[in-house]
């Protein structure tokens, strides 16, 4: 790579010149964080050429921004700001594909009559069986169960009954730099979560997404209250360590 007074150098003459060509050439020398960072946030939702291309938009502007006067490296400078427009995309990537607030709003109906049944039953409603009780069609209900809320943030960990090891998921899996605080629909928690297995999913989703207690879960999965915890704190431990 270029030596770093070179480029201090090139800094300097396009800011007094303001040549295209200049703040091209300086683009090219640090095009690899660009790409470090794209590769970085691949994978959770969004093509690595999108991201590659946010990420170039922010170095071309964090160029022509830059004041090499300041003290500071450039790569200093210029990674958190890619980082944090990236976060950005992310967030309004994750509004722009949000399904209908409707949709959601039948999607826990259709969740509660279930869990209704089952507790009832003993068994899952069939497609049919909620289409009657809830007056909805059968498209509109297999639509709604396909539907994943979005994971809540401040969903608690722990037995649920209050006590001190009761966390908010979020404060669970938070590296020491809340990298991942601007995914206000975490997409990244998502997609981990897709990858865990039968079980781990169903725990997770009664638990966070339906705010069932440990004890209530074991019941439902026919398992302790002290299995669940262990489940809980393993999977926990697995969406952090994939996330940081």
């Amino acid at each position: 790579m270029t030596d770093e007074r070179e480029l201090d150098g090139l800094f300097r003459e396009y800011r007094k010149t303001r040549d295209i060509k200049i703040r091209n050439l300086i683009v090219e020398k640090y095009l690899y964080v660009a790409e470090i960072l794209a590769k970085k946030f691949a994978g959770r939702g969004v093509e690595y050429d999108d991201l590659l291309q946010v990420a170039s938009e922010a170095l071309i502007s964090g160029v022509e921004k830059f004041d090499p006067d300041m003290g500071n490296r450039f790569t200093t400078y210029i990674t958190p700001t890619i980082t944090g427009v990236i976060k950005n995309y992310f967030r309004d990537y994750s509004r722009a594909v949000r399904l209908p607030r409707r949709l959601y709003a039948v999607a826990a109906k259709v969740r509660e009559e279930a869990d209704a049944y089952f507790k009832e039953n003993g068994k899952k409603p069939t497609v049919k069986q909620l289409s009657e009780s809830l007056g909805l069609s059968e498209e509109l209900i297999m639509e709604a169960l396909e539907c994943r809320a979005p994971v809540s943030l401040d969903a608690t960990s722990g037995s649920g009954d209050g006590d001190d090891n009761d966390a908010p998921l979020y404060d669970v899996i938070k590296d020491d730099e809340d990298a991942f605080e601007a995914f206000e629909d975490n997409e990244a928690l998502r997609a981990e979560i897709e990858k865990l297995d039968p079980t781990e999913k169903k725990v997770i989703s009664l638990r966070y997404i339906q705010g069932k207690s440990q004890s209530e879960t074991g019941k439902i999965l026919g398992v302790s209250q002290m299995f669940i915890s262990r489940a809980e704190r393993k999977i926990v431990e697995k969406l952090k360590e994939a996330l940081l």
